[in-house]
């Protein structure tokens, strides 16, 4: 996934006094940093993105357009977030699979000594308060992982994940709302909001179909 991010830091954007924003971090337009963030070098924030107080975000780590990064999240290299996704207060992107403080000849552990994996969230999903993603997943599109879930696999597009593990309970529309069966078929879901469309084409795969 890309996410395309201008280089700079925007003089329209709000970066907090006590916020620490590396000068080797971009910028985008209009994007609000507040108390106490870290935003490490190389790390790249979309055009409208809200960083909340006390967020750190990763060496590297890419945020696309309009996202919300709510208080005290800790978003570790190398996640990549698209456009539209909001990460609820405490959430944690994990980067290691096997984490250890020592080498097995019990030296220190280095930058060097271990391999990053990251977290992929894509456009328009949501993950809950205080939930871990142990990386590497990938969270699908307009998917929403509850308050205080670990995941541990990949979310479906438009999965309602929940639990430790996390596991899906229902399928969402981009509203938010659960998705209901619809009177086109039993494999055709409906948004009692948009009026919106899915159909299941596999057990763990839904669609966007069409709009009423």
């Amino acid at each position: 996934m890309s996410v395309e991010v201008p280089m700079g830091v925007s003089r329209v954007s709000v970066v907090h006094p006590t916020a620490e924003v590396s000068p080797a971090a971009t910028v985008g337009e209009s994007v609000s940093i507040w108390q106490y963030a870290h935003i490490r070098e190389g790390a790249r924030l979309g055009s409208g993105t809200v960083v909340g107080r006390g967020v750190y975000v990763g060496p590297d780590v890419v945020i696309g357009e309009r996202c919300k990064i709510q208080n005290y999240a800790l978003v570790y290299e190398p996640a990549v977030v698209a456009n539209g996704v909001f990460i609820g207060p405490e959430v944690v992107f994990t980067n290691d699979r096997v984490p250890r403080a020592i080498n097995p000849d019990g030296t220190l552990k280095s930058y060097d000594d271990w391999q990053p994996v990251g977290v992929t969230v894509l456009e328009g999903a949501s993950v809950g308060a205080r939930s871990v993603c142990v990386a590497p997943v990938t969270i699908g599109r307009w998917a929403l992982v509850a308050a205080g879930s670990v995941v541990v696999h990949d979310v479906p597009d438009f999965a309602l994940v929940v639990g430790s593990p996390a596991r899906r309970i229902a399928w969402v529309g981009p509203a938010g709302n659960q998705l209901m069966p619809s009177v086109h078929g039993s494999d055709v879901l409906a948004c009692p909001t948009t009026g919106a469309l899915f159909r299941l084409v596999a057990p763990e795969t839904l669609v966007e179909e069409t709009s009423q």
